[in-house]
């Protein structure tokens, strides 16, 4: 397997992107390599400076990149060799079979949709984020490719994140919640309420009905449907939110039992450990025709190398292909003729 990874991207590239692709090494089979995409002398620095072996390392080289801030569909227009398109082309032609990036989100996407195109039957892909909680990882889908949803759309998310979850986290029947500010049938928007009916209406998904917001952490779903405004805005409120309360806690803890600092700091980076984002590597944006791992822009070296890991996981499950599989099933069993006759 050739991985891309796009070595500009990210708020600690090129540094920690290309360390990242290094250590990767102890996930690959023999004759897998990582290409890394980029400004060669760049890359060749960091490289020159790794104690680690650097053979299952290639580089492509490109001349421009594309900034964090930069809006996603113009940038990839006025920057066509930047180092987002030029891995997307590479994915498209076969030069490579995956592809990720810590860099521009937006333009991830929007690079993934142009070049690689959707799976047949998929209206809009989306991006499925694992999120730790005390009763296991769920997958929350949509958190930022797709703002502008309709129920059809959203439906899809829960097949295809069920899919992933059944593929990462070993989850046989994952239940599938769909966001909503209410439990009752009746409670949420037009989207929900008719998103609603199609999820119920897939004997293939085991559908549990409206969850709040509250029920991400309570172990009552697997699956966490919602829009990508929605599911953007409820994972930045996650992250910052652990930052802060575990911060609080700790500083209640050393100024209260001071005697147990170092016993107490053991257990605050264990509990960190177990909720940092780059434990978990990059989020795949599902619904496309390949594998595109989207990473946290300041992922660190472990993270870029679980997002490695993610990616051969998705392959070596064959995602793609049961996404596929699932939604046509899903079309002929029985659905309602409105999701059925909705266009992309």
């Amino acid at each position: 397997m050739r991985i891309g990874i796009d070595a500009m991207g990210g708020d600690l590239a090129p540094a920690e992107v290309v360390k990242g692709a290094v250590v990767a090494r102890e996930l690959l089979a023999k004759g897998d390599k990582i290409v890394l995409v980029g400004l060669q002398p760049m890359i060749e620095d960091c490289l020159n400076k790794s104690a680690d072996p650097t053979d299952h390392v290639e580089i492509r080289h490109t001349d421009q990149t594309l900034g964090m801030d930069e809006p996603p569909v113009e940038s990839l227009r006025a920057k066509p060799r930047c180092s987002i398109a030029v891995m997307a082309e590479m994915h498209r032609d076969g030069e490579i079979d995956a592809c990720l990036s810590a860099g521009n989100t937006g333009a991830c996407v929007a690079a993934a949709q142009m070049r690689l195109r959707r799976l047949r039957g998929v209206h809009r892909p989306g991006i499925a984020v694992i999120t730790p909680t005390p009763a296991g990882p769920v997958a929350v889908c949509d958190v930022g490719a797709n703002v502008n949803c309709r129920p059809a759309h959203l439906y899809q998310y829960g097949i295809m994140a069920s899919v992933y979850v059944q593929a990462i986290g070993g989850v046989k029947k994952p239940r599938v919640g769909l966001l909503s500010i209410g439990e009752e049938e009746a409670k949420g928007n037009a989207l929900v309420r008719e998103t609603r009916d199609l999820l119920k209406a897939d004997k293939n998904l085991h559908f549990v009905g409206n969850v709040e917001g509250r029920d991400l952490f309570s172990g009552d779903c697997d699956v966490m449907v919602c829009e990508g405004f929605v599911g953007n805005v409820v994972l930045k409120l996650i992250e910052g939110m652990a930052i802060s309360v575990g911060e609080a806690i700790i500083r209640e803890l050393l100024g209260g039992l001071p005697e147990h600092a170092p016993a107490i700091q053991k257990a605050a980076r264990q509990l960190m450990g177990k909720y940092d984002y780059n434990e978990y590597g990059g989020a795949p944006l599902l619904g496309v025709a390949g594998i595109s791992i989207i990473c946290h822009g300041a992922s660190n070296h472990r993270g870029i190398m679980n997002a490695v890991r993610v990616a051969k996981e998705f392959a070596n499950f064959q995602v793609n292909q049961k996404i596929v599989e699932l939604i046509s099933q899903g079309e002929g069993q029985g659905t309602p003729a409105s999701y059925r006759s909705s266009n992309a």
